[in-house]
């Protein structure tokens, strides 16, 4: 079995392909991870801009 990693997705991807990578792990819609990303940047005061940035430098891209 084939251990679980989150991974920044390749084909599903709109940027960097954060979204779509957290999508793919919690196999959840990625569209509705974006969506919670944009409220938390707009009601956030930029923090989701802040963490998406964070997180497209720390998690890996698919190979």
């Amino acid at each position: 079995m084939e251990e679980k990693r989150l991974i920044r997705s390749r084909t599903n991807k709109m940027i960097c392909g954060v979204c779509g990578g957290i999508g793919e792990y919690f196999h959840i819609d990625p569209t509705i991870i974006r969506l919670i990303w944009v409220i938390l940047t707009i009601g956030g005061f930029g923090s989701g801009l802040l963490a998406y940035i964070v997180a497209a430098v720390i998690i890996p891209e698919e190979f």
